[in-house]
């Protein structure tokens, strides 16, 4: 089916904050894309608008059912003034596989991009320009048909909004400190957890929570049948270097396949040092610290790019990695892939497309 995109643009602008009072997720651009569907009819009315609320039947099965997916992803803005991001490509494919997994209607992919392409054109001005800022991108599909019946919906919206960010951690590129959940369990191998999917991170808010009291900025999780075997931290994927090897939990199911993972597995590779994805318990992790051979930890995601790990609390005992500092390997991937994301340095083929000026 062939496609339109409609741009209505905002009469009335918003005042751009300063790049310094960004933070994360505080503030949103003049516009936004959105598309409907309806059964029989398909994925219809693509549109950028003005941003604005949305309005939705208290029967809307969103708020029943949970059947929500979203993806999260940048454009950064180059020291040349090119507005770049960095693999969408991957990012929609894996909206659709979280689509699959909650019974929601595939996107056509190609629709997607062109539509984020558009949407950005419009509020490119939105894109900041000081170091470590960027602009955050979230697009996300909501059941929306009013009724009670226990059912995948009819009705759906896509939305992608835009929001001008920072750091995700105040420490920034700063070592965070991780407490190792033991009590509560997110996810397992059949359920969600490999999809993105909002159910997921409310399923983790209680830990977040209790470890925010106790001076953590995360969680770690470990799997929800043994309770040892490592996964992943809230909102990242995590790394251990441990004796001159970088291991990372292998996909089961259970962890989301992440797409900063997924470039610094090749990254790794490419500087060819020995990694492996495979399970790897937290004894092991704790063996390693008690020996002397953890070397570095850290976590990966978009919203953080790269997070060094430097305390890990676990049975009550802390665990310093590499004296509480950013580790050398970290810091070398953190450089090298904002580098790629920047447009500094060329990077693999296809990883950064940019923006047209039209």
């Amino acid at each position: 089916m062939a496609y339109t995109i409609k741009i209505e643009e905002s009469h009335s602008k918003k005042q751009k904050p300063a790049d310094h009072e960004l933070g994360f997720g505080k503030y949103y651009t003049d516009h936004m894309f959105i598309m409907d569907y309806d059964a029989g009819q398909g994925w219809h009315s693509p549109r950028v608008v003005p941003y604005q609320p949305i309005t939705l039947d208290p029967a809307a099965k969103i708020f029943h059912y949970g059947q929500s997916v979203f993806e999260g992803l940048k454009a950064y803005r180059a020291e040349d003034g090119r507005i770049l991001l960095f693999r969408p490509d991957r990012n929609f494919k894996r909206l659709n596989l979280s689509n699959v997994r909650l019974s929601i209607p595939q996107l056509d992919e190609e629709l997607a991009l062109e539509a984020l392409l558009k949407l950005l054109n419009v509020d490119r001005d939105w894109v900041p320009s000081s170091e470590g800022t960027s602009l955050y991108i979230r697009p996300f599909i909501i059941a929306t048909e009013a009724a009670l019946g226990v059912a995948p919906s009819t009705q759906y919206k896509f939305m992608i909004i835009l929001s001008p960010v920072g750091s995700y951690y105040e420490e920034g590129i700063h070592p965070v400190k991780i407490h190792v959940e033991s009590s509560y369990v997110r996810a397992v191998a059949g359920g969600v957890g490999h999809a993105k999917t909002a159910g997921n991170y409310a399923a983790g808010l209680r830990a977040q929570e209790e470890a925010t009291d106790k001076g953590y900025s995360q969680v770690l999780w470990l799997d929800g049948v043994h309770r040892k075997y490592i996964e992943e931290v809230g909102s990242m994927n995590v790394f251990f270097k441990i004796n001159g090897k970088v291991i990372t939990p292998a996909l089961n199911g259970s962890i989301l396949d992440g797409i900063t993972r997924n470039s610094i597995l090749e990254l790794i590779k490419q500087q060819q040092i020995p990694v492996e994805e495979r399970q790897i318990s937290m004894e092991e992790v704790y063996e390693a610290y008690q020996n002397g051979t953890l070397e570095e930890a850290f976590g990966t995601g978009t919203a953080a790019v790269i997070s060094p790990i430097g305390e890990l609390q676990w049975r009550d005992e802390k665990l310093v990695i590499h004296n509480g500092q950013t580790g050398e390997l970290a810091a070398k991937l953190y450089d090298l892939l904002t580098s790629i994301q920047l447009g500094r340095i060329e990077g693999p083929e296809g990883w950064v497309v940019e923006l047209p000026n039209s």
